[in-house]
């Protein structure tokens, strides 16, 4: 099993950590596909490095974030490490170090584009934060992940990031009118099984509609539409 020395040294550039050990790279780098089809018992996916991975991500971010946004409260808090350390951001990282190149796949994962599956960049990401983790300590898996994380943070505390609409409307309601938006059902259509719902937001004179198979869905586009009459005034 291996990569060969050109493209682990391309690796090793792109996140700025030199492995003193080159198993625990590769053993990142190794899906499972890729060791189900070997017949080499000794090889083992990264299905364990993710495990660890996953965690020394989410307590670095979660350390940045109380660093960066020292007063904001702890349920926001979650929100934007959850907007941070999901599939879509990790493989968005992934492939601005080009992972995707060096993972070793089975046959079939290959050939169905394995190397650009969101799933697999993402999952490959932890698992190298972790090898980084086993060979050099957590101080340098730390350094990766800030280094990888921070430019996306400043982003990631502004309300439209990680506040959904309701909630925006609500903050923005008590800033500017004192007084919270009002949600009314006005219509229900279809069978039991297959509702319908239109709900009306009200706030300061302010009128907006939404519609959804819930009332939770017709409430956040009926937020949403009054957002943008706000925000375009």
């Amino acid at each position: 099993m291996g990569i060969d020395e050109k493209s682990l040294k391309e690796l090793e550039k792109s996140i700025k950590y030199k492995f003193k050990e080159k198993k625990y790279c590769l053993k990142a780098l190794c899906h499972s596909s890729y060791a189900n089809e070997s017949f080499d018992s000794d090889i083992k996916d990264n299905e364990r490095l993710e495990f660890l991975g996953d965690s020394v991500v989410n307590l670095v971010v979660g350390d940045m974030l109380m660093k960066y946004f020292p007063d904001m409260d702890e349920g926001n808090l979650s929100r934007i490490r959850a907007n941070l350390v999901n599939e879509v951001m990790l493989s968005t990282l992934a492939r601005k170090i080009f992972l995707g190149k060096y993972l070793l796949l089975g046959k079939g994962e290959e050939s169905s584009g394995g190397r650009e599956k969101n799933s697999i960049l993402a999952d490959s990401f932890e698992a190298l934060i972790a090898a980084v983790y086993r060979d050099g300590g957590f101080d340098k898996s730390k350094a990766m992940i800030e280094n990888m994380f921070m430019p996306v943070m400043k982003k990631a505390g502004s309300p439209e990031n990680y506040l959904d609409p309701k909630s925006r409307l609500q903050e923005l309601a008590q800033m500017k009118y004192k007084e919270p938006p009002v949600y009314t059902v006005v219509k229900e259509t279809g069978p039991d099984h297959d509702k319908i719902f239109q709900v009306e937001m009200s706030i300061a004179g302010i009128k907006s509609s939404g519609t959804g198979r819930s009332k939770k869905t017709a409430e956040q586009e009926a937020a949403k539409r009054g957002l943008k009459i706000i925000e375009d005034r």
